[in-house]
């Protein structure tokens, strides 16, 4: 401890390299916890009790729920068959199927069920404002960020216009970036036509039944119905819609391990000049009794330094970023939320100390 005044100053003396070092150690850790928050939300989606327990009914050889239109009468036929705990028909519009930074979706769901559900819990508003107006909407508070919007105003997607009766935060964070209404109205909003239709059927199970089993018998069902389904668990369903950009995110994922390997690059090239520069500095520390082994830790710390200094602020920057910016990317009406965790934090810390010493001990 009381050699770090010596090796501060020794940092300070190149002030614009030790700058320019912590800038790329910053930028680097910004984009692993960026790609991280990505690869986190699409795990989330995927993975877990509710993907893997729930089952989504979508029209046979449809992809954007705009083509997607089943009778709500299958929500009985479908209640009946064994396994089944609940059938929840939900109605989807949405701004746009295509990959975008600002999808914005709608979920209509009948107003009795919505509660139940779902985990919402209310920020701004409450249930008695949603009952009372046909036309009232809950709101995902990272739409709300986006959209600056508030309670008591309505707002207009495409041709459907509601009225925000509250604001709510989930558990799951896909939810944050959707607005549930009552599932009449959204049939109607864009004409008669959708009265008696949804978009697709969400099937929860009972625990002690084989999700595929009950998936073949749900289509095998309906087949002779008007409209063909294929049935599949919720978590495939979604991987399947977001294909695309699960190919784009796989490739993201080489992108961040580019970015640490950019940053020990860095970090190990100034250390190493670092010490060029000193070395009859550290030669007159060796004669006056300072042994090679602490000389090294001298080298070792200053690298440790920079890369924590630069991880600390790049991973701040990146949380402070996606959690106030409330970024999501979705397709065809599934969306991917940018929500940073506790455990990529501590893996961007412990990427930094790895990257630091690495980044020393190459140079020694």
């Amino acid at each position: 401890m009381r050699f770090l005044p010596y090796i501060f100053k020794g940092l300070l003396r190149h002030r614009a390299r030790t700058i320019t070092t912590m800038l790329g150690a910053a930028v680097g850790l910004f984009v692993f916890c960026c790609v991280g928050a990505i690869q986190g939300g699409l795990a989330r989606l995927t993975d877990g009790e509710e993907a893997n327990r729930r089952l989504i009914v979508f029209q046979e050889n449809r992809f954007c729920p705009s083509t997607s239109r089943l009778p709500n009468d299958y929500a009985r036929t479908i209640g009946k068959i064994e396994g089944v705990r609940d059938v929840l028909p939900i109605q989807v519009y949405t701004n746009n199927c295509r990959a975008s930074l600002d999808v914005v979706v709608f979920n209509g769901i009948p107003g009795d069920k919505l509660q139940a559900a779902r985990s919402l819990h209310f920020i701004e508003g409450d249930w008695g404002s949603f009952a009372e107006r046909r036309d009232a909407a809950v709101v995902g508070r990272q739409i709300a960020l986006r959209r600056k919007l508030q309670v008591g105003r309505t707002f207009t997607v495409g041709e459907v216009t509601v009225y925000v009766a509250a604001i709510f935060r989930s558990t799951s964070p896909a939810d944050e970036n959707l607005v549930y209404t009552h599932l009449d109205f959204l049939q109607r909003a864009r004409g008669p036509g959708g009265v008696g239709l949804c978009t697709q059927l969400e099937v929860s199970l009972s625990a002690d039944v084989d999700p595929e089993t009950v998936a073949a018998r749900i289509d095998e069902t309906l087949r002779s119905g008007p409209v063909g389904t294929t049935t599949r668990r919720k978590g495939v369903f979604q991987a399947s819609t977001l294909a695309d950009l699960i190919d784009l995110i796989r490739f993201a994922h080489w992108l961040a391990y580019a970015s640490v390997a950019l940053v020990l690059s860095l970090v190990g090239t100034t250390t190493l000049m670092a010490v060029e520069d000193r070395r009859l500095e550290q030669a007159v520390l060796q004669t006056l009794g300072v042994r090679p082994l602490r000389v090294a830790r001298f080298v070792l710390t200053e690298s440790l330094v920079q890369c924590l200094a630069g991880g600390i602020a790049g991973t701040a920057l990146a949380f402070v970023g996606l959690t106030l910016g409330g970024w999501s990317i979705g397709a065809e009406g599934v969306t991917i939320s940018f929500r940073p965790t506790l455990l990529l934090a501590v893996q961007g810390m412990a990427l930094s100390i790895l990257v630091g010493l690495l980044a020393g001990l190459l140079d020694r």
